[in-house]
């Protein structure tokens, strides 16, 4: 039976705060909220007059309070309950896109709010403690009400509540065993270093309490919605906080939830949307049938089009539509587009395309739905694919179609993941992305960054497929192939046998140094421990993925040598390379929501969180900030690094024909990579089975466009021509150097 309390009438709008604090009124935090310094003042006689002749009422006219320019003609049709402030009302419209509406309150209940100037308030049914800005327009809308326990989306808890009311947000495991509190605010790297870290239960602890002190406990704030936000045709907005040039139309129901707006960054919320339990970030967009339930969208996010997003963390600048996403963790610049596309119980590291049949969730073929999958940065399954937790994934690992019925553990980088049914084998190309589409891969890179609509682009997200994390992929995979190699020709000739693990390693390498590719590739090349099977795991065109990696990794550390050469003004080129510091000892390192920290830099913050010298979020993402702002030099250290390693020597012993020798490798790499990214884009244009679809040449390039005005491989070509005539200079400043000390040995 539902339970229907009787209350007196005069109750109405009165008693938000149970037992406010001694020496203050149930208004004192809605008085500290309402921050418009409008001076009220009470109601005229003649104005109590023209309100009751418009068909307004009142419980208590002494309790509707105006400022000087308020205008009663303006209020009509409208029952007033408990303490009402109205701002300025002058006789104007509002306009915004294709909707007029006049200025004023009308047909509406409203129980105990705050009126901005120049409001526009038409057909509301039920509008109860809510704080509105100035110009704010509301109209046709069923109900707007904020609760005196109200936590606007945030995992906390207000005065007298139990434990269990608490919403928790369910990450990257079914079984909540990596549950976390989301608030506004909340990064993608604090959702990942929460979810991690399960065993140190002090850590685990600190982060409640500082999710906790984030909010006060007490009972009683308002509902706000910001300056110039309009609302219009919604059903129900229960508990909502909204921020100024916020957009909302036709939405079904919005409850717990915190929504981000300003004028820089608007958010909108369309039709027919269902938003439950959440917070929303700066410049979303959530649109047609979307269902979300304790969930964070990052700035500059969106869901649409019917998306289901449940228990899941979206990171900024990313889209999800169409589909289903599950207690799911996911990093900046994450695509996933159709409708039959499913992922679950995922950790995903950015830069990701889900496509359409993907069904990455395949939890309950286990004994319980507590499987998991990390998926590095760059991860692209194709079409139809299905994976079974657990799994692990290297950076832009590409998967092709099929179902791949064992658990999968990828630490090669850049690589396509096969099956072969005809030889019930796992097949893995190496490389794949070097090797056959540049294209897709640089221009991926280039996206993501041209699609960062961040104003402050701190802290920095890291695009490109070259960095840290990726190049430290590449270089252990040198040791694997090395290592899968020298197996390969020692199965085949035992002569070749070596005692230890290192002495297998180095023989491989000295195989793929020596042998010529058609010897490599005649050997059948298997690795373990890739997949939970019985099955063999084949790799294919290792030769070219070897030596590919080794250029990849050569290309990387002379990109952060020749940028230090070129931007500062040297006497001695060698003895501004010999002066150069690498980071050799800080090789290590961690994708924290998107953005890169050495993994030591990441234990030292966990470390000041747990002994409390970092004791609020703000200052975990001030650490954050100056963690970015030493990125770039770090970076450019962990390059130089990975330079020493790959040509085995240290900086500070390069000679002058050493330089030319890389400057030369270097600028051949460059021109092969732009060679290869219009080469990969060109078969596109000269692939009968694509063209057949065109009536002529001139339709086809009408319709995809030219190659050659194709602006990002002009970009590209235009790159190539600067770093050729920046090593050209680098190379005549070297010759002059060689020419000089060469007259000084003939002199002396």
């Amino acid at each position: 039976m539902n339970i229907i309390k009787k209350l007196p009438i005069n109750q109405l709008g009165y008693g938000f705060i149970p037992e406010p604090p001694k020496g203050k009124n149930e208004y004192y935090l809605r008085d500290k909220q309402n921050r418009s310094g409008i001076q009220y003042r009470s109601l005229s006689a003649l104005e109590i007059e023209i309100l009751v002749r418009n068909g307004n009422t009142s419980d208590d006219w002494t309790k509707i309070l105006v400022s000087s320019k308020f205008n009663p003609e303006l209020v009509k049709n409208c029952a007033f309950f408990g303490l009402i402030r109205i701002g300025e009302l002058e006789n104007h419209c509002l306009c915004f896109s294709d909707l007029i509406v006049p200025v004023g309150i009308y047909n509406s209940t409203i129980i105990s709010c705050d009126f901005g100037n120049n409001v526009a308030i038409h057909n509301v049914n039920y509008l109860s403690h809510y704080i509105l800005g100035n110009e704010v327009i509301i109209t046709n809308v069923n109900e707007i009400v904020a609760t005196n326990h109200s936590k606007f989306g945030n995992g906390i808890l207000k005065k007298g509540e139990s434990s269990d009311v608490r919403i928790w947000m369910e990450l990257c495991n079914e079984n909540t065993g990596r549950k976390v509190l989301p608030f506004n605010g909340m990064t993608a790297g604090d959702a990942y270093l929460w979810t991690r870290n399960r065993h140190d239960d002090l850590l685990q602890k600190k982060f409640i309490e500082l999710t906790d002190k984030r909010y006060d406990n007490k009972l009683g704030y308002y509902g706000k919605i910001g300056d110039r936000t309009v609302i219009k045709n919604c059903k129900i907005i229960k508990d909502v906080w909204i921020g100024p040039d916020a957009y909302l139309k036709g939405a079904n129901k919005i409850k717990n939830v915190t929504i981000n707006s300003d004028p820089q960054a608007k958010t909108q919320i369309g039709e027919g949307c269902e938003l439950v339990n959440g917070i929303i970030g700066y410049g979303c967009r959530v649109f047609y049938g979307i269902k979300a339930v304790r969930f964070v969208l990052s700035d500059y996010s969106q869901l649409k089009y019917g998306a289901r997003l449940i228990n899941s963390y979206l990171g900024t600048n990313a889209t999800i539509s169409c589909c289903e996403v599950l207690n799911s963790l996911i990093f900046p610049a994450h695509e996933q587009h159709h409708n039959n596309s499913f992922l679950c119980a995922a950790l995903v590291m950015g830069q990701s395309n889900i496509a359409a049949g993907a069904t990455l969730g395949s939890n309950h073929n286990s004994r319980g739905a507590d499987g998991e999958v990390i998926m590095g940065r760059g991860f692209w399954p194709g079409l139809c694919v299905s994976i079974k937790h657990n799994s692990i994934f290297a950076s832009f690992a590409l998967l092709n179609k099929g179902d791949y019925a064992y658990e999968l553990n990828i630490p090669l980088p850049f690589s396509l993941i096969s099956n072969d049914p005809k030889n019930d084998e796992l097949l893995i190309m190496p490389g794949y992305w070097f090797l056959y589409n540049f294209y897709a891969l640089a221009r991926n890179a280039w996206k993501y960054i041209d699609r960062d609509k961040r104003i402050d682009k701190t802290p920095i997200f890291e695009y490109n497929y070259l960095a840290p994390d990726s190049v430290n992929e590449l270089i252990n995979s040198l040791d694997i192939l090395a290592n899968a190699v020298a197996k390969a020709a020692i199965a085949k000739d035992k002569k070749l046998q070596q005692n230890s693990d290192k002495a297998i390693i180095e023989l491989g390498k000295k195989l793929l140094h020596t042998r010529t590719k058609k010897e490599i590739d005649s050997l059948e090349i298997f690795v373990e421990g890739f997949e939970n099977s019985k099955r063999k795991t084949r790799l294919v065109k290792v030769y070219d993925a070897y030596h590919m990696f080794e250029k990849m990794i050569l290309m990387y550390g002379m990109d952060a040598l020749v940028n230090e050469l070129s931007s500062k003004k040297h006497k001695s080129i060698i003895a501004a390379v010999n002066g150069l510091k690498s980071g050799a000892k800080d090789m290590q390192w961690t994708n924290v929501g998107g953005q890169l920290m050495q993994t030591k830099t990441v234990q030292n913050l966990l470390n000041q969180i747990k002994n409390d010298q970092i004791s609020s979020w703000d200052e975990v993402h001030d650490f954050y900030q100056t963690a970015s702002s030493k990125y770039t030099q770090q970076k450019t250290a962990h390059a130089l690094a990975a330079l020493e390693l790959i040509t085995g020597k240290k900086l500070e012993s390069f000679k002058t024909t050493t330089l030319v020798d890389l400057l030369d490798k270097y600028l051949a790499i460059k021109t092969n990579i732009t060679e290869s990214i219009l080469f990969t884009r060109s078969k596109d244009y000269k692939n009968p089975y694509r063209k057949m679809v065109y009536e002529n040449e001139e339709e086809m390039n009408k319709v995809i466009g030219k190659i050659d005005n194709n602006s990002f491989i002009l970009e590209q070509q235009a790159i190539l021509q600067d770093i050729t005539t920046t090593i050209t200079d680098l190379k005549k400043q070297l010759k002059k150097l060689s020419h000089i000390k060469w007259k000084t040995r003939v002199l002396h």
